[in-house]
Parts: structure tokens; C-alpha cells; sequence
């Protein structure tokens, strides 16, 4: 039944279509497309235009919307500003896509000055370099983990490194003068979901960021963790 649903949806996606138009394009019985519209227009899941033709209902958009949006990154909010206040430096949440890392949300210093260290939410980074690419592939499975040192200025000591202390950082890393530190926030199962870090110029963070704020940054993913799992 759910097969059938999904053919009538599928039609609909290219627009207004009538009982006859589903019943032809899915080869359908006309029983069976007339009791399946009727099912999904209660439950909103289809509607009907002013010519009486059925069209996708409200009810998918606004299972679109809620699929779409990041409830990690929305809880981060509240999380990132308070470890900014903390430690002075701006915070941003990363997730990984493929070979990418995403910035999901951030709450920048105010009237930062560094422009290397402007990255705003929605940019896409190579997870070749930096902390935060660090904290993503650490607790990978192996082979995921090695694909992704391929190419990487990191190396697996490296990572282990940062399975060991809990947290990653770089000195100049990225963008030449800027310091950052990264932790990994997990989900259910322990599952690493997200990189939280901070960074700001070298000369504010210190040459040893991580050892100064590294234990901020894991308080505040830990935190950002459990929120999210409950």
C-alpha cells in the first residue's frame, strides 16, 4: 500500500493531476487510486486546487521543513554564545558531509577584525586540515578513518592524539595568526555527530590552545551532547 501511496506522490510532484490522470500514469485500478486519494486527503498528506484536481497537501511541506532543519544546530545556540562569553573566541558547530565540514551555527566576537577567521554558517571546508576535520575522523571506523587521511596534513598519530586527550588544535592552522580548538559532540550511542571549536588570533588564544581552553570547548560538547540525545 505504501508502494502505491508513493506512485500517486510521485505523479503529483509534477503538478496538479485529476483522479483519471493518476489512475493512467500509475496504471493503477480506479478503486484503488479513489480510496487512496481520499485516505491521504484526510490526512492532509493531499489537497485539491480550485478546479478540484489533487495536488501535494500542506502537511508535506511542513514534514519538508522539519527534515531540512537542524535540531543540533538549533540547540547549539545557546551552548555556542556561552562558550564565546567564556573564552572570548568565536564558536561554531560543524557537521561532516562526505569530504566536507559544514558550519551549521556560529556566534561570532563581536566586531571581529581577523578576516581569516570569519566563516559563516553554510560554509563548506575541505576535511583535509584543522581541528575540526580532526575531531570528525578520530572515531571514525577504520576504514573511514584511513580513507579520510588520504590527501589529509594530519596523520593517524595525529588522531590518536586526539582520541586520548578528547580534544584537537591548531596554531596557524587554517588561516596564517589563528588559533583553534575542537571537540566532538556525540549523539545516541556515543556516536560523534558534530565538531564544537572556537578560534581567534594566535595572540589572544595563546600557542597552546588547546591545553587553555580545551577543557571549555569538551564541557560545552558534552553538554551540547546530552541536551541533544534526551
Amino acid at each position: 500500500m505504501l508502494d502505491k501511496a508513493s506512485l500517486l506522490l510521485g505523479v503529483l510532484e509534477a503538478g496538479p493531476a485529476s483522479l483519471a490522470r493518476l489512475v493512467s500514469a500509475t496504471g493503477l485500478k480506479r478503486p484503488t487510486v479513489h480510496r487512496l486519494v481520499l485516505a491521504l486527503e484526510r490526512l492532509r498528506l493531499l489537497a485539491r486546487d480550485a478546479q478540484g484536481r489533487f495536488i501535494l497537501g500542506p502537511r508535506l511541506g511542513l514534514m519538508a521543513i522539519e527534515a531540512c532543519r537542524d535540531h543540533l544546530a538549533t540547540a547549539a545556540e545557546p551552548v555556542l554564545s556561552e562558550l564565546r562569553d567564556l573564552t572570548g573566541a568565536s564558536a561554531r558547530l560543524y557537521r561532516r558531509r562526505g569530504y566536507m565540514r559544514i558550519c551549521v551555527a556560529e556566534s561570532a566576537v563581536a566586531g571581529n577584525p581577523v578576516a581569516q577567521d570569519r566563516v559563516p554558517v553554510g560554509a563548506a571546508l575541505p576535511m583535509n586540515a584543522g581541528p575540526v576535520s580532526q575531531v570528525l575522523l578520530a572515531w571514525e571506523r577504520p576504514e573511514e578513518l584511513y580513507e579520510g587521511l588520504r590527501g589529509a596534513q594530519f596523520t593517524a598519530a595525529t588522531l590518536s592524539g586526539v582520541r586520548r586527550q578528547g580534544w584537537a588544535q591548531s596554531i596557524g592552522g587554517r588561516e596564517h595568526g589563528i588559533a583553534a580548538v575542537a571537540a566532538p559532540v556525540r549523539g545516541p550511542g556515543g556516536r560523534v555527530v558534530a565538531a564544537l571549536s572556537i578560534s581567534g588570533p594566535v595572540g589572544r588564544m595563546s600557542s597552546t590552545p588547546g591545553r587553555v581552553y580545551g577543557s571549555a570547548v569538551i564541557d560545552a560538547a558534552v553538554r551540547l551532547g546530552s541536551g541533544f540525545q534526551r
